[in-house]
């Protein structure tokens, strides 16, 4: 194996294992990233070259592409609830917001009162929060 190689072989182990050197995080294995991250221009790496590690790069794409789909296909799949589902989550929430509008009323209403009671004189102790600005 020449010293080429090895650097190449070694960028492409590095972008595997999400640990480059030269290149961002989360960079995605491909021919030029590998020779990116080797330290060599993207056209280095040359297939008449290299065949058995372009075709090792290639073949992981292959496989990264394969198992992408598997998981996008899996995540449609959560994904789609049935209509009942869907309207049980919905009826969950109108009532959840239906409590929230009903002491929000209801509040309203008692601050209501207490202003009125002021207007006309009466000044009984409050039960309702005492707000601080």
């Amino acid at each position: 194996m020449s010293k080429a190689e090895s650097l190449f072989r070694a960028a492409y182990e590095r972008l595997k294992a999400n640990d480059p050197n030269n290149l961002p995080k989360g960079t995605p294995v491909t021919q030029n990233n590998v020779a990116k991250e080797a330290g060599k221009h993207p056209t280095g790496l040359k297939k008449d070259r290299y065949p058995a590690l372009v075709r090792e790069i290639q073949d992981y794409l292959k496989q990264q592409e394969i198992d992408s789909s598997i998981i996008d296909k899996k995540k449609k799949l959560r994904k789609q609830r049935t209509t009942e589902e869907r309207l049980a989550a919905c009826q969950k929430q109108r009532s959840k917001l239906a409590a929230i509008c009903e002491a929000q009323a209801q509040l309203i209403e008692d601050l209501m009162d207490e202003i009125g009671d002021y207007k006309n004189g009466y000044s009984k102790p409050s039960s309702l929060p005492i707000i601080k600005s």
